[in-house]
């Protein structure tokens, strides 16, 4: 995946579903696109808001890693 766009924090901040429409959330360095997925409408998944870096919330979630499996990867965090 090192073919990907590079975005820092403050681009991936930018695409919480509120500023702009696309609604991005980064896990384990690379950024994914979920605005289609219904359970991000309006940039917010239960308690885990969009536009930023899921690594850490993982381990408090009901499922594990293989849920980004779904999504698009559209970057790389720096």
């Amino acid at each position: 995946m090192s073919d990907l766009p590079i975005y820092t924090r403050f681009q991936l901040a930018l695409r919480n579903g509120q500023d702009r429409p696309e609604i991005w959330v980064a896990y384990l360095g690379i950024i994914y696109d979920v605005t289609h997925s219904r359970l991000w409408r309006d940039g917010k998944h239960y308690e885990h808001w969009a536009g930023q870096d899921l690594t850490d919330e993982l381990k408090d979630a009901p499922h594990n890693q293989r849920v980004f499996e779904r999504f698009t990867p559209v970057g790389q965090l720096r």
